[in-house]
């Protein structure tokens, strides 16, 4: 059940233009298992610069706090970190566009996801053209063979997707 309870606008006399508006509105909701919760949102209009932000918020005692979300974190691993250390060292104008525009968790975490089933595919070509040694007679030709292939297979990867 909502029901609105305080609604305040601010506008410029008439005969003015409107260089900035704000909207407050305030509801109750009722909920079976915590009461009565109290929802106030403002909205605020910037004319010249044509941008407006709308915030909730809820009540929280004699206090309105912000109904904040905090994104979804996505895990970044080796070669995410290894790419955002380049472009931090060597490509600052893009590290500074990514985090500027709130795509550098995003674009380090596709690199690094990307960088994975990329080495994985690889090192399976690999395989297939230079069979690995027979693990139960040559455990550390094996161990060996294989971090060849793995060596190589991120060697390329880092070059082709890492560091360009």
């Amino acid at each position: 059940m909502w029901r609105k309870r305080f609604c305040g606008k601010s506008s410029p006399p008439s005969g003015r233009s409107a260089a900035k508006t704000y909207e407050i509105r305030c509801w109750t909701q009722a909920t079976p298992l915590q009461g009565q919760k109290h929802y106030c949102t403002m909205k605020l209009n910037h004319a010249k610069e044509r941008w407006s932000m709308e915030l909730n918020y809820t009540q929280n005692g004699d206090y309105l706090l912000p109904d904040l979300v905090q994104p979804v974190s996505m895990s970044i691993g080796k070669y995410g970190l290894l790419r955002k250390t380049f472009l931090k060292t060597e490509r600052k104008g893009t590290y500074a566009h990514l985090m500027l525009s709130e795509q550098l968790h995003q674009h380090l975490a596709e690199i690094d996801r990307t960088a994975r089933e990329q080495i994985e595919q690889t090192l399976a070509q690999l395989l297939m053209q230079h069979p690995a040694p027979d693990k139960a007679t040559d455990p550390l030709g094996w161990t060996g063979h294989l971090n060849n292939l793995k060596q190589q297979a991120e060697e390329l990867i880092l070059t082709e997707l890492v560091y360009r």
